[in-house]
Order: structure tokens, then C-alpha cells, then sequence
């Protein structure tokens, strides 16, 4: 594991994107998911009956636990395991890994809740109105036993200001408290994300061992604002091709819709504008081929996406709100740690940079990449779910 250091830049609009990023951080979120027990009966039709045919062998097992555990147990042992942290991203999680187990089924986590956590959490954030951490569940992929994790906890929704530029964040405590208990060999992160190149498609997942801190607002003035992070292990790539394949049969669901001016203001007069047929979805590795080697992931303190204009693409592969925390808590725990990667499906592609920003309401740029996400949240992260799958597969066979 290794750091570096460089600092950001702070962009327009912190404190407007923050909101933003609250809102979609929060989005879905219903009644069953502020249960505080499992819920068996209420949420069965609601998501999607893939049917992924896997290859032989490797199909996920999900693994129920009888009697379901208490909530303020620690979590149980697993050879790998895989966080997530918006309910679209969970909704395609428990599609792909824990099929027949819906997010209403995850077991929820509370251990050290009211004591470790609770102070450093704001009024009003998610893991307060959750009343816990976090929700889980086993699977099997071969024989390696794999927990898949929703975290109620985020870098941009929980801080409470500790001075200028600083403030607690309580996800960090959870990341090493995950691997103290269910001591991983491997931990993935996994979840939606900002393209930053034109070349990535809407849908498509990159894979790296790096993640940086881009900090602009509550976190500017922490020792690791700038830092970069990397784990330094190789990746099994046997089962791309076929998650690949497995993408590709969902392809048509991330087709954009035709388009047009919303008024006949504009001096425009033709038929809606098509969008070329989507491309399958592809994973893009940061092998030193597709990517460079450890080019990492971005994390912000706000809803930042790239453009066409903002040349994100020379600092990182995409943008989200949380993965350099868990290269954080690996730099800190040292030979200790488990090996690393983010797995991000782009859910909004590199934006228009063209587009105008000010003022706030007219905002087009913000408004197509929240659109984006509400519009393809769900299908976007199947396909980083079977990216997921695809990794572990080949854990098993290396």
C-alpha cells in the first residue's frame, strides 16, 4: 500500500453539488429500509429477475443464516467482501450476488452503533434515520465465501465540522472495523460514478488499485486531502469476457431516449435527435493497457462528474463520493490490510462541457448527469455487479 500528496483545486458550486450529492445519496430510500430486522415478505416482484447465466460452477449461492443474526453481533468471517452504498447499487448487488434475497432480506448491522458511531454523525444523515452502519449478506462464488455490504455511511452525508476544511468521518472507523471482523483477504467497492472520458460509455466499469482525494469543502484541510492511495496486487482477469458477455445481453437498457430543445424557443426545426445504438458495456482495467497502471478512482466531498472541459480524465479513471477512505484505512493498518480495488460503473457518462452552469437554476450540466443517474442508476450498476462477479470468479481460479 502507498500514498501520495497533491491538492486540489476547489471547482464552482461546492456547497450547490453537495446538496446534490445528499439527494441522490438518499434517493429510494423507502420504510422497509429504516427497519430495524430483516423483512421477508414486503418487497418480493420489485426487482429484476436477470436470470444471468453463469458459467458453471460460479454462479452466486446466496447463504442465509439461520437463526438470522442480532444486530449488534460482529460481522461474520468471509474471504471477500463488497460494499455498496445507494439503493440502486444495492437493488442490482442483491440481483447479481444474493439473487432471491432482496435488500428487505440483508441482515442489519449495529455493532458499536450507538457508541463509536453516533457522536460523529450529523442530525439528519441516513445512518441516523437507519438507526445502524450498515446491512449484509453472505454468497458463495466457488468456494470463496464473499459479504456483500450496504453502508449507511458516507464521506459526503455524515461529517460534523471539527474546524476549518475538517470534520469527523465515521465510514472510516467502519471500513476498518469491517476487516477486523470478517478479516478479508480482498475488499471491493463497488457503485455508480462520473465518467471523465469520452471513450467510456455509458454502462461500462473500470477497475482500479488506486484512489485520490479530491477535496474542496468539509474535508479541504485534512492531512489526506490530495492524497493518492494504491494496492499493489494483480487483478484475475480470466472472467471478464464472460461478465462481458453477461453485460452485453442487457445492453438495450441503456439505450438514450431521442432528443430535442423542451420548448419551441430554440431555433431548431428538425425531428428529435438519436443516439447511435449503446456499445456493450466493457470493463476498462487499470493494467497499463486500457488504463494506466493504478490511475485512480476520484473522491469528492460533493457531486462532481467529468466534462468535456474539466480534463479529469489526467488525474483519474472517474469521479464518486467515498472509495479513497478505504485506501485511507489500508495505509493505516499496513501489512494488515487486505489487498483492494474499486469496481465503478459509469452511470452518467463525460457531460457536455459546453452546457452552462450559472446560475444555479440553470445549471444544465448538473442537471444532465443527475439525470443520467436517475435514469440508469439501476442497470448501470448490474453491470458493476457482474464486473464484481468477475473478479471474485477469478480469485477462485487463481
Amino acid at each position: 500500500m502507498s500514498a501520495t500528496g497533491a491538492a486540489s483545486s476547489p471547482p464552482a458550486n461546492v456547497s450547490e453539488r453537495k446538496e446534490i450529492a445528499r439527494l441522490l445519496l438518499d434517493a429510494g430510500t423507502e420504510a422497509i429500509d429504516l427497519e430495524l430486522e430483516p423483512v421477508i415478505d414486503r418487497e418480493a416482484g420489485l426487482l429484476a429477475a436477470l436470470s444471468i447465466p453463469f458459467p458453471d460452477g460460479l454462479a452466486p449461492e446466496p447463504q442465509p443464516i439461520e437463526p438470522a443474526p442480532d444486530r449488534n453481533a460482529p460481522l461474520p468471517r468471509a474471504d471477500v467482501v463488497v460494499i455498496t452504498w445507494t439503493v440502486a447499487e444495492l437493488n442490482a448487488l442483491a440481483d447479481v450476488l444474493t439473487p432471491g434475497n432482496p435488500r428487505s432480506q440483508w441482515y442489519r448491522y449495529t455493532h458499536q452503533y450507538e457508541d463509536r458511531y453516533l457522536p460523529q454523525i450529523r442530525d439528519d444523515a441516513p445512518a441516523r434515520k437507519a438507526q445502524r452502519m450498515a446491512s449484509y449478506f453472505p454468497t458463495k462464488i466457488g468456494n470463496k465465501t464473499v459479504l456483500c455490504m450496504k453502508s449507511e455511511l458516507h464521506l459526503n452525508q455524515d461529517g460534523i465540522a471539527t474546524g476549518d476544511g475538517t470534520a469527523t468521518l465515521p465510514v472510516k472507523d467502519l471500513f476498518r472495523q469491517i476487516i477486523e471482523e470478517a478479516k478479508p483477504s480482498v475488499i471491493l467497492t463497488v457503485g455508480t460514478s462520473g465518467g471523465v472520458k469520452h471513450e467510456h460509455d455509458l454502462g461500462d466499469v473500470v477497475v482500479t488499485r488506486g484512489a485520490k482525494f479530491r477535496l474542496s469543502d468539509e474535508f479541504a484541510k485534512e492531512p489526506f486531502a490530495g492524497k493518492t492511495y494504491t494496492s499493489d496486487w494483480t487483478i484475475p482477469t480470466k472472467h471478464f469476457k464472460d461478465a462481458e458477455e453477461l453485460m452485453g445481453r442487457h445492453a438495450d437498457e441503456l439505450k438514450e431516449p431521442e432528443f430535442a430543445p423542451p420548448t419551441k424557443r430554440y431555433a431548431f426545426d428538425g425531428p428529435p435527435l438519436k443516439s447511435d445504438p449503446p456499445n456493450a458495456p466493457s470493463i476498462h482495467l487499470d493494467d497499463g493497457t486500457d488504463m494506466p497502471e493504478f490511475h485512480p478512482i476520484l473522491t469528492t466531498d460533493f457531486f462532481e462528474f467529468g466534462t468535456s472541459a474539466n480534463n479529469l480524465w489526467t488525474e483519474g479513471c472517474a469521479v464518486e463520493m467515498g472509495d479513497a477512505v478505504l485506501g485511507l484505512v489500508a495505509e493505516e493498518l499496513g501489512d494488515a490490510a487486505p489487498n483492494w480495488a474499486i469496481v465503478r460503473n459509469l452511470s452518467d457518462p463525460m457531460i457536455n462541457g459546453d452546457l452552462p452552469t450559472k446560475p444555479r437554476k440553470l445549471d444544465m450540466q448538473a442537471h444532465w448527469a443527475v439525470w443520467y443517474y436517475e435514469a440508469y442508476g439501476y442497470w448501470t450498476s448490474v453491470m458493476g455487479a457482474l464486473a464484481t462477479w468477475a473478479i471474485i470468479a477469478g480469485l477462485e481460479e487463481s
